[in-house]
């Protein structure tokens, strides 16, 4: 199983190509199901999660492809695909409930896997659900899986409105992607607002579809006959350039993030600059420095545009070895504090009181061999580890993967010390 050996210490200096995102480009790979002509995507990040997402999508039938140019992909779902998603390829990952909605608007019927992913907590799929039934489907969970069809003598799915008891970013685009093919009008209330949705929505109108309001909380999607194929490029990781946004407030350093996009990071900007960082946005990136301990900010986790849970872990291991106090309140998922104790091997100084995180900023943390939890989680101990007194191991970094691309190397490109060793 790999590893990362980090030494601690390093200011970081350099150039940083922030990927697509991994939560714009899974869906995006789902909605090709919405189409048999090929869709042609650029710049998909090289995730464990897009593999395995692409494998779903291959044990149903559809041809995918890889491109010569960087983050190239292609598929193809011809109309004689099994809409199965099975557990074994599921079991990894929640992104997988994202194709129940596509193959349900275009087949009519689906067969898919209860998901996996990181143990952070409760994500269920019962808001997919009652939404997909608002618009006819029935749906019953059996033996570990979602099984979905349309009623007897129905052709298409209906076109209703749906509001769901939370915001959900995952239901949102389920919906958004199964009304482009239902029968009328379909409006989402209470719709996430994430930049990753907007993106999957420009994504389908290029397909033909009818969207309007994307990127608010009330969507509505007029329903077509069909989709066809397209060419689109993966917006860029706002979670990955948010993470070493921290790294360079962290270990100190003057760093550009080419392809960042600060208008989707506006609450970790704002507590980033409060806290000591110059940060500036470019017009193809951002461009970020810092010197000295930062100062310690608190900070409470909801939803967009407020400050994102994906970025709760990395921005507490700045907190750990910032000046003062702070508070982390965890409002989105009840188990996401997980990378706490390993922080504390390191001798960060945490107390945690039900949602909240208390946070005594110390000078220098000491290097540990720690162990990744969740996705976030390997994050916040990689940063931990570039500004720890000697040697970090960080172990189960297949977390790591499923979310970063190729991290230690665009971290050693900036000055890092650190490796993969087996």
């Amino acid at each position: 199983m790999d590893k990362l050996k980090i030494r601690g210490g390093k200011r970081l200096q350099g150039t940083v190509n922030i990927s697509g995102a991994k939560n714009a480009a899974l869906p995006e790979i789902c909605a090709t199901l919405l189409t048999n002509e090929p869709v042609h995507l650029k710049n998909v990040p090289r995730l464990q999660d897009v593999a395995t997402i692409r494998r779903i999508l291959e044990s149903m039938g559809v041809q995918t492809e890889t491109h010569g140019e960087r983050g190239g992909m292609s598929f193809t779902a011809p109309d004689s695909i099994e809409p199965f998603a099975p557990y074994d390829l599921v079991k990894t990952m929640r992104a997988s409930v994202m194709t129940l909605g596509p193959l349900l608007a275009r087949f009519g019927q689906a067969k898919v896997s209860l998901p996996g992913g990181c143990a952070i907590g409760a994500r269920p799929v019962d808001q997919h659900i009652k939404g997909l039934t608002a618009m006819g489907a029935e749906i019953v969970v059996e033996h570990g899986y979602m099984i979905a069809k349309l009623p007897a003598g129905w052709k298409r799915l209906k076109g209703t409105s749906i509001t769901t008891d939370m915001v959900t970013v995952t239901g949102t685009e389920n919906f958004m992607m199964a009304a482009c093919l239902a029968d009328g009008e379909t409006i989402l209330e209470n719709a996430a607002q994430e930049p990753e949705i907007p993106d999957l929505a420009e994504m389908l109108i290029k397909m033909g579809a009818k969207i309007e309001g994307h990127g608010t909380s009330k969507i509505r999607i007029q329903g077509v006959e069909k989709l066809h194929g397209c060419e689109h490029a993966v917006v860029a990781d706002r979670i990955e350039c948010g993470t070493f946004l921290c790294a360079v407030a962290a270990a100190g350093g003057d760093v550009v993030l080419k392809h960042g996009r600060a208008d989707h990071l506006d609450a970790v900007i704002d507590k980033l600059r409060d806290a000591g960082a110059v940060i500036e946005a470019l017009q193809d990136g951002i461009k970020v420095s810092a010197s000295g301990r930062m100062k310690a900010q608190t900070f409470r986790t909801t939803e967009y545009p407020g400050f994102p849970t994906d970025m709760q872990a990395q921005f507490m291991a700045l907190n750990c070895v910032a000046e003062g106090n702070s508070k982390a309140t965890e409002t989105i998922f009840e188990n996401r504090f997980m990378h706490v104790p390993e922080l504390q091997r390191m001798g960060a100084k945490i107390q945690i009181d039900g949602k909240i995180a208390v946070i005594e900023g110390i000078e220098k943390l000491s290097g540990a061999t720690v162990m990744a939890t969740d996705l976030r989680a390997s994050a916040s101990l990689v940063i931990a580890g570039l500004v720890a007194d000697g040697e970090t191991l960080v172990d189960r970094i297949y977390h790591l993967d499923r979310g970063y691309d190729q991290m230690e190397e665009k971290l050693r490109g900036i000055g890092a010390d650190i490796e993969r060793v087996k």
